[in-house]
């Protein structure tokens, strides 16, 4: 019965009710749809300088030609005019959680409360604001209820509108870890909260639950192997995995060919996902000397997450207790120290992938990240490689997405003010189109 509710509330999410007219579904363009757009200015390879002038040729949904000047569009072409907008790659945030934008207290409360067809209605709704805010690929780290692996497959195919999705099905930790969801909860709810196979204990229990992940069609294996500043416990934030269980997830992760993302944040638990094999260390608050002779050694991307004080600061603003107990005290530090590993990495020369945490902070507001990317260390263009090349590389799709360049997909996005300047205007989208789509443009 709740299977069969939940594909019925599925489809009503993305047809809508059939005695309503809706509009035909986002399909991909057709074939040989033709659009040209002029840029003022382009930025087809953020690391190199910007052209003036240019013209992206787009054909059936991938970029076809990128030539110098405004030239006139075919006859049957659109012509889009952005000669007097900045046009860049369409934006990446390595790490989202679109299930939710509530946390704390009401955060917890929703778990135990919402239906999974309404965490759905709610992810396609975080989704279609994110796409809005010019992020035309996410990486969706955590969802137990497997509705953003249903909206990966839904936008792919074109019943919904939102960002590419490469998502990870459910965390992993051990046992009483960071994505342990008994946690706060009373133990006659722990069986059913477990079966969604966040934890794992021993070696042996932490292949299983990768393989159950893949199994479920997770792109990526996300685990923890510290403490987080949101779990509902008061063991602190250091490390919180042994080392051959961080092994074993990563060798069979790797050996499906699927990357593992890291959520950590002490030094210890950073150190032992890196020896472990780790493709990137999310949040990463305490790095130290040997964690950044790690992520150079073995190229790992660091992905700082500084957006989840902004959402930490307004929640509280809003409702003081939003938080209680010891995730009150952890908030309390993480807005402290937020930033100091940013700042001791980039001149290291760690790779940067550009990642918010949305869903701790808030949805749609992704680009906020630059701001803080470029307080604390990183200059504009740096910030913008880490939202376009580096985190396509990370994500593996490097050959489609990530410059503007011909045969990748046309995801291309524009502002109004110069971004290398003023990072701060990629929080106000005029355009944006993806897989070839137009999905926003502000006269």
């Amino acid at each position: 019965m709740r299977l069969t509710s939940f594909l019925a509330l599925s489809m009503l999410i993305f047809a809508g009710p059939a005695h309503t007219a809706q509009p035909a579904p986002p399909a991909p363009p057709p074939a040989g749809e033709t659009i040209v757009i002029h840029a003022g200015t382009l930025l087809d390879r953020p690391g190199r300088p910007p052209r003036r002038n240019a013209s992206i040729i787009v054909r059936g949904g991938r970029i076809e030609a990128v030539q110098d000047g405004l030239v006139p569009a075919p006859a049957g072409a659109r012509l889009i005019d952005l000669s007097d907008r900045f046009v860049l790659p369409g934006l990446i945030d390595s790490h989202v959680h679109l299930t939710s934008d509530r946390a704390g207290v009401e955060g917890q409360l929703a778990e135990i409360t919402d239906s999974v067809p309404l965490r759905a209605y709610e992810a396609a709704w975080n989704a279609r604001k994110t796409l809005d805010a010019g992020f035309t690929t996410v990486r969706n780290l955590g969802a137990d209820s497997g509705v953003t692996l249903g909206l990966r497959d839904a936008i792919s195919r074109g019943w919904a509108i939102g960002p590419r999705i490469v998502d990870s099905g459910t965390s992993i930790s051990t046992t009483t870890g960071h994505m342990d969801p008994t946690l706060g909860v009373r133990e006659e709810f722990h069986e059913a909260l477990l079966k969604s196979g966040s934890t794992c204990d021993g070696a042996d229990d932490c292949r299983r639950a990768v393989r159950q992940q893949i199994a479920r069609g997770a792109d990526v294996i996300k685990i923890a192997t510290t403490g987080g500043v949101n779990s509902r416990i008061g063991l602190g934030l250091g490390a919180q995995m042994l080392e051959d269980e961080a092994r074993a997830i990563v060798e069979t992760a790797h050996l499906y060919g699927r990357k593992v993302a890291v959520h950590a944040h002490g030094a210890d638990g950073i150190v032992l996902a890196l020896r472990a094999g780790a493709d990137s260390i999310e949040h990463g608050t305490m790095l130290d000397d040997e964690g950044i002779r790690l992520m150079r050694e073995t190229r790992a991307y660091y992905v700082p997450t500084l957006s989840t004080v902004n959402g930490y600061i307004e929640r509280l603003r809003n409702n003081p207790g939003a938080y209680t107990g010891e995730v009150r005290e952890k908030i309390e530090w993480r807005i402290g120290i937020t930033g100091q590993s940013l700042r001791r990495a980039v001149p290291a020369g760690v790779r940067i992938a550009f990642g918010t945490d949305a869903g701790v902070s808030m949805h749609g507001r992704n680009a906020d990240e630059f701001l803080l990317m470029v307080e604390h260390g990183m200059d504009p263009m740096s910030a913008i490689v880490a939202a376009t090349v580096n985190a396509a590389d990370l994500l593996g799709l490097a050959a489609e997405v990530g410059t503007i360049e011909p045969g990748k997909v046309a995801d291309i996005v524009a502002v109004g003010g110069d971004p290398l300047s003023d990072v701060g205007v990629l929080r106000d989208m005029d355009f944006v189109m993806a897989r070839g789509r137009v999905h926003r443009l502000d006269e």
